[in-house]
């Protein structure tokens, strides 16, 4: 019985040293007896009810889920999950009253005019020539088709072989408020990973391309960026390009209103107000051909723009592109502007210019006036910034 006791004695007073801070003073440095102090803690409060507290509760302890559901609303990250407050501008902005063709031609092969689709077939009596060249898009009113082959005839009263294409429908974002976390568009297929590791099992999803997500964490891990888009869910730099909402404007901008473009995101975003108001994907210029840092200022508007030169010795990469629509140069031959051409935007695909879908591009031509500023950076540092790097040549 007398064991039992001192067993009781001593395992109330463990008990009672797991939930109080003891301070002991030692009687042989003070000359004072032994007396334990105790300090106020949390003991004998109850634990809170499961739920978000991010501000701590006076009367409970946010423990346990408490303190994983707060650390998740801390990023953004609630259940259910809240909605970017976002839209698609209105898809009136798809339609171009333009139709395109792309000449098909052997390797080194020339193009020409026709007076008619008799002579286009034949290949003779041509009214003109175009040099041998890489990109060639013609702008065309109507297309007739020989043997399965197409032949387009322009506004001039011309005919050439052509085959008509069709331009992306991709559309960027509008915003009525500021989004509470960054957001990003997939821009390959790909599967989520449990975590931020190429050795962590995949999610079962399938990501496709210009599908819209909202980034909670970021981290760097084996040599890449990886982006938490959902709870157990990370993507890598590869497949997403990411928009982080500005709160003040870049140094030089002062009434508010400017468009942003992200070099290393391959992204564009415009803000007014200081406030953003719409975000997209684009295409600027790879190597050597990039698109130049800085801040400048929309210098002319142009709805329909034929653009056309070379840059390699010999013009062996001579190129035509008839109506391009929605052109904005803010950088001497460079501009923004819409790329029918293009099938896929995030990545650098231009030769200096920012080329965006014809939507974007529309949108952006409608909000735009000339004087508004641009402001063009790489925040990975890798596109050259000396102004001596970059020629008055020609871009697209």
């Amino acid at each position: 019985m007398r064991n039992l006791f001192r067993w009781l004695i001593t395992t109330t007073l463990i008990i009672r040293l797991l939930f109080t801070n003891i301070t002991v003073v030692n009687a042989q440095d003070t000359g004072e007896p032994f007396t334990p102090h105790y300090e106020e803690t949390f003991e004998g409060m109850p634990i809170c009810a499961p739920g978000i507290y991010v501000i701590p509760p006076a009367d409970c302890l946010p423990v346990g889920p408490s303190q994983t559901l707060t650390a998740w609303a801390k990023i953004g990250l609630t259940f259910p999950l809240k909605p970017l407050p976002a839209l698609h501008p209105d898809a009136s902005y798809l339609e171009l009253d333009q139709n395109y063709a792309k000449l098909n031609l052997p390797p080194g092969a020339q193009a020409a005019y026709y007076p008619n689709i008799e002579s286009a077939i034949q290949g003779w009596g041509a009214l003109s020539t175009l040099p041998i060249g890489e990109t060639l898009y013609v702008a065309y009113e109507n297309v007739s088709y020989y043997e399965g082959n197409p032949y387009v005839y322009n506004e001039r009263g011309e005919w050439i072989r052509a085959s008509p294409t069709n331009y992306s429908s991709f559309q960027g974002l509008l915003f009525d408020r500021l989004p509470e976390n960054d957001f990003g568009w997939i821009v390959d297929l790909t599967n989520p990973r449990r975590e931020p590791d190429y050795n962590a099992p995949f999610v079962n999803e399938k990501l496709v391309r210009e599908t819209i997500v909202q980034v909670y964490d970021q981290l760097e891990a084996e040599g890449t960026i990886w982006y938490m888009i959902g709870l157990g869910k990370w993507v890598e730099r590869r497949a997403i390009r990411v928009v982080s909402p500005r709160f003040s404007p870049p140094e030089g901008i002062e009434n508010g209103r400017w468009i942003e473009i992200n070099l290393f995101e391959q992204t564009l975003t415009v803000y007014e107000d200081n406030r953003l108001v719409f975000a997209t994907l684009i295409g600027s210029g790879y190597d050597p051909y990039y698109t130049q840092p800085g801040l400048f200022q929309v210098q002319e508007k142009i709805e329909l723009e034929t653009m056309t030169g070379a840059f390699e010795t010999g013009k062996v990469d001579y190129y035509l592109l008839e109506n391009v629509p929605w052109t904005m140069y803010y950088d001497g031959p460079r501009a923004l502007h819409g790329a029918y051409w293009r099938a896929l935007f995030g990545y650098e695909l231009s030769h200096g210019c920012v080329n965006q879908s014809v939507a974007d591009a529309h949108w952006l031509f409608d909000w735009a006036i000339v004087g508004d500023w641009v402001y063009v950076w790489d925040p990975s540092g890798k596109t050259p910034t000396d102004p001596a790097f970059y020629q008055a040549g020609l871009a697209f």
